[in-house]
């Protein structure tokens, strides 16, 4: 299942008490160590894009706290460091709206520092007290509240009206086992897959008025914002493929101006189902292409792996 949001809260580990200890018999001087030093939070980016999964049952990660200060001068142990992993693409956004982004593999960020660990009696003795009965405590770890949003990066994506064949399309061309079928929003949550190292994304289907939050698609219109080309696809079943067209680009530019501005290719899809005569949208070329017609589907391959 892919995860692309999430909220949750991030905590360093405390800083570990000083010790109250003193040598030998009653009237040694004091020899409480200091506390350990608690861990602090890191995320670290992976190409794994379902590793958002792991918020899913937990909402809260706490790296370790320090441990107490021992006898003898002996400081205590400090808490393990805790690094999330996030897939690339992952943008955080704390409560103070300042975000973070991991954008290249194992990236690490420090979220959350840990407390500092107190100090033992030890280093409280003085002149005028040589055997001090007190030590302080660790400080407290930091605590921040993060807002997790994942937007894919892809070489390619497949955008368009439900039932307009991405899937289809996707599994055709590359190594991906998308869920197919004939009826709205087959696809419930982007699909990847690889064609010579390169990635495509199967944008789950849009309709009109995704960016206002119906249907599905406004819930996976910020992948698009990160992949490098659009691959438009019309099913030539249509009973008007230009509104089809222009219903998808009204939503982008609502969602996303800057949208508008990605390299686009059209294809008109299912081509071997219904023949139509339309040549150019928008003044665009389009691209008839059909999963049963080899020619056409060897002819896309060879474009995408000259453009990427």
């Amino acid at each position: 299942m892919l995860v692309d949001e999430a909220e949750i809260v991030i905590k360093g580990g405390h800083g570990g008490p000083g010790r109250v200890s003193f040598r030998g018999k009653k009237g040694g001087g004091p020899d409480g160590g200091d506390g350990g030093r608690g861990g602090d939070v890191y995320v670290c980016a992976t190409t794994d894009i379902y590793a958002l999964a792991q918020f899913l049952s937990k909402r809260a990660c706490k790296a370790e706290d320090g441990q107490q200060g021992g006898r003898g001068l002996r400081s205590g142990a400090d808490g393990k460091d805790l690094i999330l992993p996030m897939p690339v693409g992952t943008f955080l956004t704390d409560a103070m709206g300042n975000e973070t982004e991991v954008n290249k593999e194992g990236q690490e960020v420090l979220l959350a520092k840990g407390g500092l660990g107190g100090r033992g009696n030890e280093s409280f003795k003085s002149s005028s007290n040589t055997t001090p009965t007190y030590a302080q405590k660790g400080l407290r770890g930091e605590e921040k509240n993060f807002r997790i949003k994942l937007k894919l990066i892809a070489d390619f994506g497949l955008i368009g009206l439900p039932n307009a064949g991405k899937s289809s399309l996707l599994n055709e061309i590359t190594n991906a086992n998308a869920k197919i079928g004939d009826y709205p929003f087959t696809t419930l949550e982007p699909n990847l897959g690889v064609l010579n190292g390169r990635v495509l994304a199967d944008i789950p289907g849009l309709i009109e008025g995704a960016s206002e939050g119906k249907g599905l698609g406004h819930k996976f219109l910020k992948h698009i914002e990160k992949v490098k080309l659009l691959l438009h696809c019309i099913s030539s079943q249509s009973d008007d493929p230009k509104r089809d067209y222009q219903v998808i680009r009204d939503e982008l530019k609502k969602y996303n101006p800057e949208l508008l501005d990605k390299k686009e290719i059209i294809l008109l899809t299912k081509s071997d189902i219904k023949e139509l005569k339309i040549r150019k949208i928008n003044g665009k070329d389009v691209l008839p292409i059909s999963i049963h017609n080899w020619d056409s589907i060897q002819a896309l391959t060879k474009l995408l792996l000259s453009l990427a």
